[in-house]
């Protein structure tokens, strides 16, 4: 049995966050009643803000780089899972200080569609946001594919040439380039020789037997590129330089930085003895190393390994990864060239605030968009019509979302097969999550409704189903802004913008396996069907079809993807629990307190 210097597992990483907060209290602050989204409690005033987030576990990532010449702010979410879009919401908020706001982050599917998520729920604010994606894991994807690598330790130097281009009043798009390039210039290749255990369950994340080690493994223990008998440490190193090396082309006269990681419970002694041979495998190759980082910057609990990133700088790089930094977690002194640089662009921080506040009064200027189908903004009578269209909602809903709800075991069962198993808790608490939301509120119109229901279910379990659905939630209610009444044409112009963000996010197409393969066979029945009374039946049969055939498809999303030909013959998850959400639909119309409101309301139409 592991032993862990813990209380209670659900309450792990909430102590945590309150064990940093009351050690350092005058650097930090929480920006969320949850104190899941933290910030600098002295930013840079008129900077451009930068937050990063994820999973718990990883200390001194995520949190540990917020502070001077790093980050502005982070969201936190639990072990080894992405934070929501709300806690990710939260920490834009209160790390922009006008000149917008970088999202910096490691490449992984759920942090992706909640930070895009978050993006949208502070646009409304003026908030503009650029994103550059952590892609540096050379193990996970060939060079040709380097912008799907996996984000790890090398992400380190991002933070620190990006934080260093905001402390000295570039602008956003200008910290978002550089970020970008030191990215581009990183690669980074790890080694672990034994698993972690995760706090909830206490089980091992992985399996490794005695006497191995896997070369390439990701910080949650992902496999790398092959399992092999434990080799000495010169070995080890050569082996991953000589990786880096040649995926980035380092050669003769390459000026890099080096960082030698541990894993978490690899002795800082064993990392000199890595770093070692770094050094003297880059000095045959001729390059010149201009800096080494030695310790811990992105761990896996009680993970037992280590991992090498090296960087290839030019002059701009060098000198902002020299410039200094403090955070409770990493300090640096040393010469601020950035002090230099700041003369041969004096005007940066002013541009940068003037170009926000052009854009913020362009989006003052512009023209209303143009009215979904249905819509209507005079007359006295169409409030009304928007009140009784609000009201059905509330009536329909808390009929549906038990039902739908129910199928909770049915839909971990599926994605258990597939992916991680969470869908069944995702469509459960999400369910719970709207019918809170939307009763604790008085919200007299569907659009309103719809929005804080995509907000309740991106939040309530944030996993790649819950913000890819909450986010076509969000698109659908802005299709629904000044609806007067929840007829065919409405319902489906909602459903085709859910959809649209949905494949917009998610990088899908119609014969993926994904979601969309139920949700739009159904949205053409709707707009296809003869009267409203066949209307759903048609849309439950479209979608049912959609779910089985492609049954038989290989998945081409999401982790479904990565099981590859094993994912034939399984109904895809998200699919299924669309058409689940057609079916209790269905089953609710049929209670007779639902018909009574209907049919209450279209007698008062047509009075």
């Amino acid at each position: 049995m592991t032993k862990k210097l813990i209380n209670a597992p659900e309450d792990f990483v909430d102590e945590v966050v309150d064990g940093i907060l009351l050690a350092h209290g005058d650097r930090l602050r929480s920006a969320s009643d949850d104190a899941r989204a933290l910030v600098r409690a002295h930013p840079t005033a008129g900077a451009v803000g930068i937050v990063t987030g994820g999973g718990s576990g990883h200390l001194p990532l995520f949190l540990g780089y917020v502070g001077e010449g790093l980050c502005t702010g982070v969201a936190i979410g639990n072990v080894f899972s992405s934070p929501s879009s709300a806690q990710i919401a939260a920490a834009t908020r209160a790390s922009d200080s006008g000149a917008g706001v970088l999202y910096l982050y490691g490449n992984y599917g759920g942090d992706v569609y909640n930070f895009d998520l978050a993006a949208d729920l502070v646009e409304p604010d003026g908030i503009r946001t650029r994103t550059v994606l952590g892609s540096d894991d050379v193990a996970s994807a060939p060079a040709d594919a380097a912008r799907s690598r996996r984000g790890v330790a090398g992400i380190f130097f991002a933070y620190k040439i990006a934080g260093a281009a905001a402390e000295r009043g570039d602008d956003l798009d200008a910290v978002a380039e550089l970020a970008q390039r030191a990215v581009d210039r990183t690669g980074t290749m790890g080694v672990g020789l034994s698993p972690t255990v995760l706090p909830t369950t206490g089980k091992a994340s992985f399996e490794l037997a005695d006497g191995q080690m896997e070369v390439g493994i990701g910080i949650h223990g992902e496999p790398g590129r092959r399992t092999g008998a434990v080799a000495a440490a010169d070995a080890v190193a050569d082996e991953l330089v000589d990786a880096i090396v040649a995926d980035r082309g380092i050669g003769t006269g390459a000026r890099v930085a080096v960082l030698v990681n541990g894993m978490g419970a690899t002795p800082l002694e064993e990392l000199y003895v890595l770093s070692r041979r770094t050094r003297q495998r880059l000095d045959a190759l001729g390059a010149v190393v201009h800096r080494t980082y030695v310790g811990e910057f992105a761990t896996s609990l009680e993970m037992v390994g280590a991992s090498i990133s090296i960087i290839v700088l030019d002059d701009e790089l060098a000198a902002l990864l020299d410039a200094p930094a403090d955070s409770p977690f990493f300090a640096q002194r040393g010469p601020a060239p950035a002090a230099a640089l700041r003369e041969a662009r004096p005007d940066a921080r002013s541009t940068a605030t003037e170009k926000t506040a052009t854009e913020k009064d362009a989006v003052e200027s512009a023209p209303d968009a143009p009215e979904a189908p249905g819509a209507t903004s005079t007359g006295p009578g169409a409030d009304d019509a928007t009140a009784r269209a609000a009201a059905r909602l509330s009536a329909l809903l808390p009929e549906v979302l038990p039902r739908w709800a129910a199928h909770a075991d049915e839909l971990r069962d599926l994605d258990a097969a597939l992916g991680d198993g969470d869908l069944g808790i995702t469509v459960a608490s999400g369910a719970r999550a709207i019918l809170d939301a939307i009763g604790d509120r008085d919200l007299g119109d569907p659009s309103q409704q719809m929005l804080a229901a995509g907000e309740a279910f991106a939040t309530a379990n944030p996993s790649t189903f819950a913000a890819l659905v909450g986010g076509g939630m969000l698109a659908a209610a802005a299709s629904l802004r000044g609806v007067a009444d929840l007829d065919r044409r409405v319902v489906a112009a909602a459903l085709g913008a859910a959809a649209d963000r949905i494949a917009d996010r998610g990088g899908a197409a119609r014969g993926d396996k994904t979601v969309l393969d139920a949700l739009l066979p159904s949205i053409e029945a709707l707009e296809n069907a003869a009267d409203d009374a066949d209307a759903l039946a048609a849309m439950r049969v479209a979608a049912w079809d959609g779910v089985r055939t492609t049954t038989q498809l290989v998945s081409q999303r999401g982790r479904a993807a990565w099981v590859g030909e094993r994912s034939a013959g399984r109904a895809d998850p998200g699919a299924t629990a669309y058409a689940r959400l057609l079916d209790a639909v269905a089953e609710a119309q049929e209670q007779p307190g639902v018909e009574a409101q209907e049919k209450q309301e279209h007698e008062e139409e047509q009075a």
